[in-house]
């Protein structure tokens, strides 16, 4: 029922446009177009988010991609080798997140082909959520009638279910010294960069334990070598899947950056925000249980595992949805390394099919 060659085709073609995060004008129309020939109504928001709709019977399910890539993301050329795409190594392939559109436009056209009974489902393809889930946030969720659905937006082996994902904190501060000649003068200057350095020794980073990290990614400052720094900039995150952990590591970093300015003599100015909050699922709610049938039904070992990113699932899920992320098959995702199986993406579809026959049983 699945078409192995045509849901290789549709990814290959689908990798191929150019859609890194806040350029997916072109993407956003080849799939709009895709979409209304399989005969779905489909709304475009202001953010570009695509929401296509196809009639069927019983309660309405939700399918979810994003259809933006990271970069380097710009000319992509797939190779095709022994049953597996990859890129030429010199961007990132794009698995992440087209191999999940491929598969949702697969299984669109096989219910179309086959006449399946399906449930009414509610196709949603957002924009920009490798740079923060940024389209998700801005989607009407109150406009969508399903309270379930799946996300095709997970990496590993055919049948695994995300069931926990954390919450996400962002750390930015700026740490103001005071500007002096570093050859004549220092000793009349405050290095906001030694009290920034200092914070960032002191914190917690990295693994922190099973289900919290935190990372200072980006630092900012100085204006010549010569010049005490009077002012740095540091961006870092906190992660993890429970909430007291995640208050204590946001606590701990907060904490680093104002004791390393009191002792040198410095200021610092810290901001926090939530990105996006955790959830948790078990065997017991119906969109797990039922996924887990179908891969059974499929001769796949359903495989249910945390993970330690965040996905526009988190953003569904705190609007009242319960969605999961379903494993597309891509690995090495983020990098030029990144690569999927063509038989993974027709396992994953099949499941799909599965999972909705199983709605309408």
């Amino acid at each position: 029922m699945i078409n192995r060659e045509r849901l290789l085709e549709t990814f290959l073609s689908l990798v191929r446009i150019d859609s890194p995060s806040g350029d997916e004008a072109k993407i956003a129309q080849e799939l709009q177009t895709r979409l209304q020939e399989l005969g779905l109504q489909v709304e475009r928001d202001s953010m570009s988010n695509l929401v296509a709709r196809l009639p069927g019977q019983g309660q309405a399910v939700m399918l979810a991609a994003h259809m933006d890539t990271v970069m380097p993301g710009r000319g992509i050329k797939p190779v095709v080798k022994d049953g597996v795409v990859h890129s030429d190594g010199s961007t990132i392939l794009g698995a992440d997140d087209k191999a999940g559109v491929a598969v949702i436009l697969e299984v669109l056209q096989t219910l179309r082909e086959e006449g399946l009974a399906h449930p009414p489902l509610e196709v949603v393809i957002t924009v920009q959520e490798e740079s923060g889930l940024l389209g998700a946030k801005e989607l009407d969720c109150s406009a969508l009638s399903a309270k379930m659905g799946v996300s095709l937006d997970a990496g590993g082996a055919p049948g695994t279910i995300t069931v926990s994902a954390p919450s996400h904190d962002l750390v930015t501060a700026t740490v103001y010294g005071k500007a002096a000649h570093a050859g004549t003068q220092p000793e009349t200057g405050v290095n906001a960069l030694v009290a920034a350095a200092q914070a960032i020794v002191e914190m917690p980073l990295g693994r922190i334990d099973e289900e919290t990290t935190a990372n200072i990614g980006i630092i900012h400052g100085g204006v010549a070598r010569n010049i005490v720094p009077d002012r740095v900039e540091l961006f870092g995150e906190a992660r993890s899947r429970d909430q007291s952990k995640l208050e204590t590591q946001t606590a701990r970093m907060v904490q680093a950056l104002e004791s390393t300015a009191q002792r040198n003599r410095a200021k610092v100015d810290i901001q926090v925000s939530r990105a996006y909050e955790a959830y948790v699922f078990t065997e017991a709610q119906e969109v797990v249980r039922r996924l887990m049938d179908a891969c059974i039904a499929q001769g796949v070992q359903p495989l249910l595992a945390p993970t330690g990113g965040g996905s526009d699932a988190n953003i569904f899920n705190a609007q009242g949805k319960q969605v999961v992320n379903l494993s597309a098959g891509m690995y090495g995702e983020h990098s030029t390394d990144e690569h999927v199986a063509i038989a993974d993406m027709v396992t994953c579809a099949r499941i799909v099919l599965q999972f909705l026959a199983g709605l309408n049983s």
